[in-house]
């Protein structure tokens, strides 16, 4: 069988597939409509999504301001997560053998916790006793407002500041130890004879490392981060139980106001579903452009 034979198979497959699950999800709808003693209200879920304001017009309402509070934390936490996991990836690399076993100590540890653990561990035990120490609630109250105003896009409201960033940090901790063994992993696929090419040229390890190494462990790392990001958005659902003001808290409040539970949580799933899948195609296309570069 040539290459257009399987292509044409292969989509033969997925149409077919596609169909099944929409006949599934059709049935299992029905399903519901007729066995559920459920008054279904999908008209009021549109004013969740956004309101209209007098003075300001149409804006964003609790679900979409708790799917931009999702982004904006996944994105810090995958830029934290990342500087830990690289430092912890070449520690776990290095010749020492103390740095290698520090790495793997934490790397284990890390990745045999639950997340909700490390969630409660860090916000009420470490956060509690760090911030007084360090003046960080009196910073936030006494910062001027075009800060307060500049965090509030980039991170969150000020009163709400203390939970996002333990969150942000906790969720660094957890990710970080798997984006380690990504560069860890990425490192070790480089051919030994890179680094003995390097050495003979009198480079030290940090240049060997910097110009020999990491460049061509890259194609190696970068398309496994990008899917790590969409597990770091999958993730950032646990921060819910530390009061931040997420997606699925936001619609763990709504349902409580408005007892519509089947319906928000339906469009909740399918907002995760949209930005995750719109993650893994962005990933999929930067794979290929780094295919073909290098």
């Amino acid at each position: 069988m040539n290459h257009h034979s399987r292509a044409r198979t292969s989509r033969k497959l997925d149409v077919l597939l596609l169909l099944l699950l929409a006949a599934a999800a059709g049935v299992f709808f029905w399903r519901v409509q007729t066995r559920f003693d459920y008054d279904w209200n999908w008209a009021a879920v549109p004013q969740f999504l956004f309101r209209h304001d007098p003075d300001s017009g149409w804006t964003a309402n609790v679900l979409i301001r708790g799917l931009l509070t999702t982004i904006r934390l996944s994105i810090w936490t995958s830029v934290l997560a990342m500087g830990i996991g690289m430092v912890v990836g070449l520690a776990a690399t290095s010749r020492s053998l103390f740095s290698r076993l520090l790495a793997r100590t934490y790397v284990e540890g890390v990745r045999n916790l639950p997340p909700l653990v490390l969630i409660f561990i860090f916000y009420f035990f470490i956060y509690t006793l760090l911030a007084p120490l360090i003046g960080l609630d009196e910073a936030i109250r006494s910062m001027p407002p075009w800060l307060a105003n500049l965090l509030s896009v980039l991170c969150d409201e000020p009163n709400r500041l203390p939970g996002f960033i333990s969150g942000v940090i906790t969720l660094s901790i957890y990710e970080g130890a798997y984006m380690a063994e990504i560069v860890r992993g990425g490192v070790a696929s480089v051919d030994k004879g890179q680094w003995e090419a390097a050495a003979s040229l009198g480079l030290p390890r940090s240049d060997q490392l910097r110009l020999v190494v990491l460049p061509q462990a890259l194609k190696v790392i970068i398309p496994p981060l990008a899917g790590q990001f969409i597990s770091t958005i999958k993730d950032s659902a646990i921060v819910s139980v530390i009061s931040i003001p997420e997606l699925t808290f936001q619609g763990l409040e709504l349902m409580s106001a408005t007892y519509l539970t089947f319906e928000v949580w339906i469009t909740i799933t399918l907002m995760y579903l949209v930005l995750t899948l719109g993650c893994a195609i962005l990933a999929r296309k930067l794979e290929h452009s780094l295919r073909w570069r290098f």
